[in-house]
């Protein structure tokens, strides 16, 4: 499909695919990311069809991707309404020993060499790959490696004594 046909595509039949799935669903925001979305799968494609079926194609994937994101929602909403599990209550010797755990590790991560606690607190709370962390720190992502393991033998040695 050639760049000029497919803008003549879109200006001509976005509104319309807009409207569709508006009234479908009743979302106008959802509406437009869906058909910007079933536009752009189009364009992916590169399916070489005559305009008609390039239409129907487009409301066929705008539709189907309409769909699966109200069961994706169906599925949220039904998570987020379920009833708390009781039969996992905390004993409030439980919660003591997490609070003196939490203090325990709190005080560690202080102690800690602070190369180890920086590349450690970029990985677990940055949520950062090795080689990412690498490059931000200019080091080798061996040199991540190691400080990563001492680190994680730090605490776990400051975790286990009393």
């Amino acid at each position: 499909m050639r760049r000029e046909d497919f803008k003549n595509l879109f200006d001509t039949h976005f509104d319309a695919l807009r409207n569709y799935l508006f009234y479908r669903y009743g979302d106008a925001d959802l509406a437009t990311d869906i058909a910007q979305e079933a536009f752009l799968k189009l364009w992916e494609k590169q399916i070489d069809k005559p305009p008609e079926e390039q239409i129907k194609l487009l409301y066929k994937i705008a539709k189907d991707d309409l769909i699966s994101k109200l069961r994706r929602q169906q599925v949220e909403m039904k998570f987020n309404t379920r009833p708390p599990d009781k039969t996992k209550s905390i004993t409030p010797e439980e919660e003591l020993n997490y609070k003196e755990l939490k203090i325990r590790y709190e005080r560690a991560l202080k102690e800690m060499p602070e190369i180890q606690r920086e590349v450690f607190l970029m990985s677990r709370n940055d949520d950062l790959k090795y080689h990412e962390i690498a490059n931000r720190l200019d080091l080798s992502i061996k040199a991540v490696e190691k400080r990563m393991k001492n680190a994680l033998q730090y605490l776990r040695e400051a975790l286990t004594t009393l």
